[in-house]
């Protein structure tokens, strides 16, 4: 009897204790921290994002050898070298950032997701962990430390001082909403496609932010390496795509044959695509609509652009 009795406690504290972990408050999850791309030539990818964009270059943490381009004082580019140069698909991870890091990596935990044991420190002073999403991707949660800025002269200012969102190859959306919806509270902003059968374009937005994670899912079962450079993407706002583009030539753009003219998109943005050295699309995106878009209604805060770096 004794034995039922201590069989029957141990059995009724495990339930309590998932039931605790399962109500823990998620902490805030606030935008875009950054992205992480394999790059062939570092030096081709310095004069892209410090010559052309105006980003300020670092190096990167020191767990990983490469280099981060800083948009504003806790958004970056961050590129690591190719294992080797005929790698098909260059996106390394997303990250996301968020106001208390080990109280979001005790959350996943709880909830029943693979997370480290604790929290990394780095060099640059921020706290990030790494998970996987159902897919496989692997996704950063950080806090950000204080990242001072550079003075700059206006010919090197930045053209865009915001990541508004990020975008990968999904195949899967129920079970990425499970993960990215259910349990991180993200929120649709927006969907579309090139046809009314077919979604191709899902952005989630950040449940305390305006910036956003695009599912990409339109790419065939096999892509090349440029449809995948095209899908896994980020994208810089600005208040004009025009204004920007007169900004790049100033310093030298000529658009290549598979950089397009400024579109407009059918979310009701206008937008520029620019490829970087490695063929990865960065999709310059004002940060509003400036007509319905078609498919389906926003749903969400349109981003602003920043007031302060």
């Amino acid at each position: 009897m004794r034995r039922l009795f201590v069989v029957s406690l141990v059995l009724i504290s495990s339930s309590l204790a998932f039931a605790q972990g399962a109500k823990t408050p998620r902490p805030a999850i606030t935008g875009i921290s950054h992205v992480s791309f394999y790059a062939d030539d570092l030096a081709k990818s310095q004069q892209f994002y410090t010559s052309l964009l105006g980003w300020e270059q670092f190096p990167a943490g020191a767990a990983k050898p490469g280099v981060r381009f800083y948009a504003n004082h806790s958004q970056y580019v961050q590129l690591l070298p190719a294992p080797h140069k005929d790698m098909v698909n260059r996106l390394d991870s997303i990250g996301f950032s968020t106001d208390n890091a080990e109280a979001l990596r005790a959350f996943l935990a709880a909830n029943g997701i693979t997370a480290p044991k604790a929290v990394t420190k780095e060099s640059s002073g921020d706290l990030s962990f790494q998970v996987k999403d159902p897919e496989g991707n692997r996704i950063y949660f950080v806090q950000a430390a204080a990242h001072p800025r550079v003075n700059r002269d206006a010919a090197s200012m930045p053209v865009s001082t915001h990541i508004i969102h990020a975008g990968f190859v999904a195949h899967d959306r129920a079970a990425l909403d499970r993960f990215y919806k259910d349990l991180l509270g993200f929120h649709l902003y927006w969907q579309g496609g090139q046809t009314a059968a077919h979604t191709d374009w899902v952005m989630m937005q950040v449940p305390d932010g305006a910036d956003w994670l695009e599912y990409m899912l339109y790419l065939p079962a096999v892509p090349s390496r440029g449809e995948l450079g095209g899908a896994n993407h980020f994208s810089p706002g600005v208040v004009s795509v025009a204004e920007l583009e007169s900004k790049l030539k100033q310093r030298g753009w000529v658009p290549s044959a598979q950089e397009r003219p400024p579109l407009l998109g059918l979310d009701g943005k206008w937008q520029l695509d620019l490829l970087d050295p490695d063929g990865t699309r960065v999709e310059f995106m004002e940060f509003k609509p400036v007509k319905e878009p078609c498919c389906s209604a926003y749903t969400g805060t349109d981003p602003q652009p920043p007031t302060t770096w």
